[in-house]
This record gives structure tokens, C-alpha cells and sequence, in this order.
């Protein structure tokens, strides 16, 4: 899962980026204002971890913005103010959890598992849907009670699809998905096509057949 820190302070934002990326996270990382309200505009993510206080503006004007976008990222403000109007404008403006530094790493990873659950899953701690379940919390997909090998790019595929019911995902918008600012490792968007190759072939292996459809010139979709 793809995930915006904006954090000025070096040492914290390093701490943050290295746990989330243990726990199975991509986490991006910007340092100013200006840079956090362009990734927010040209790039989608699961959840926006913003600081209130930034060099060049407030963060809280950046939740505003994924508002007026209609945007379906989850977010969570961290602060080192632990002022009461912050945490009810924050609330009010959408965000989805308000946490005061300093705080435990573990804390914050597992309000990222529950903000992940409630956008996309109903706040569910397993989903199921055409007898594959997916426990988000333990990065784990099992067929028909059978557990599924996947790489972590097929897992995240697979989430991503599952995310997106019916709705037509085009290979651009699952590269930008899975690489995010990191695109240039994919090569070229061939590489798509082969780890959907791949995670059709691991599911029909375990009789979950014509799960994921081919959309011929547009992208893929998770059927229902």
C-alpha cells in the first residue's frame, strides 16, 4: 500500500519511513508544503500522514485540498500540538485520525491498518469476495481456505483490484499504484501484464477461476 509522509523534521520522517516500509508499507516521503500539494494532486495514495505545522504553509490547508478533490485517500494528522481546535478543524475537514508526537511507531501502523480497513472494506479485518479472503492486517490471501503464495507486488495488485470492484484499472494507473514515484524500475508497462499473468495463474491454480478480466486496450478489473 502506497503511503504520503509530509514531515519537516528529518530524524522523525526517516524513524517513520523505515518502520512503515518493515511493515510491508511504500512510503514516500516529502519535507515541505509545496511538495506535499503536488504529489497530492498528480498521485494517488492508500493514506496521507501530514504534519500541521510545514515549512511554506499548514498542513491542514493539504486536507482541504484532498477534499475539494473528492479524493478517497485516508488521512491521518500527526502534530506536536495537542490543541483541541487543531484536532476538531482536522476532524471536521475529513480527516480520519489526529495523532499528537511524540508517539509510538506501533501505534501509528496499526491506525494506518484500521483507516485502510474503513476506506476500502468497511472497517472489516478480513474481506471475501468470490472465495478469496484477504486479511489486510496479516498480509495474507487464502482460496477457498487454502493460502495463496504471492510476491508483495502481486499482493498489493490483488488488493488493489479487489479495492476496486467492477471498476476498470488501466495499466498506467496500477503502475503509478505500485511503483508510485518509482515508475522508471518498471521498464516499460509490459511488466504489468506479467504480474497479472502471474496472479491469474496462482488463483486458478486454487479453482478461483475468471476472477480478474482483461479490459482488451483499457486494463483489468476484478469481476464480481
Amino acid at each position: 500500500m502506497k503511503l504520503l509522509l509530509v514531515e519537516d523534521e528529518p530524524e522523525l520522517a526517516a524513524d517513520i519511513v523505515a518502520y512503515l516500509t518493515q511493515e510491508g508499507y511504500r512510503c514516500e516521503w516529502v519535507a515541505t508544503f509545496s511538495a506535499a500539494a503536488e504529489k497530492i494532486v498528480l498521485y494517488q495514495y492508500e493514506c496521507v500522514i501530514v504534519d500541521i505545522t510545514l515549512p511554506g504553509g499548514n498542513g491542514l490547508d493539504l486536507v482541504r485540498t484532498l477534499k475539494k478533490l473528492d479524493s478517497q485517500t485516508g488521512v491521518i494528522i500527526i502534530s506536536a500540538k495537542d490543541a483541541l481546535a487543531d484536532k476538531v478543524t482536522g476532524l471536521q475537514l475529513g480527516a480520519d485520525d489526529y495523532m499528537t508526537k511524540p508517539f509510538h511507531l506501533a501505534e501509528l501502523s496499526a491506525r494506518l491498518q484500521s483507516v485502510v480497513r474503513r476506506r476500502h472494506f468497511g472497517g472489516r479485518n478480513e474481506i471475501t469476495v468470490r472465495g478469496i479472503t484477504v486479511r489486510p492486517d496479516a498480509f495474507q490471501v487464502l482460496i477457498n481456505n487454502q493460502p495463496l503464495d504471492l510476491t508483495r507486488k502481486e499482493y498489493d495488485l490483488l488488493l488493489f483490484l479487489m479495492a476496486n470492484p467492477g471498476r476498470v484499472l488501466t495499466k498506467e494507473a496500477i503502475a503509478e499504484h505500485l511503483w508510485g514515484d518509482n515508475m522508471d524500475q518498471a521498464d516499460s508497462l509490459d511488466v504489468i501484464y506479467s504480474h497479472v499473468k502471474n496472479l491469474r495463474r496462482k488463483i486458478n491454480e486454487l479453482g478461483e477461476t475468471d476472477s480478474i478480466k482483461t479490459v482488451y486496450g483499457l486494463g483489468y478489473k476484478f469481476e464480481l
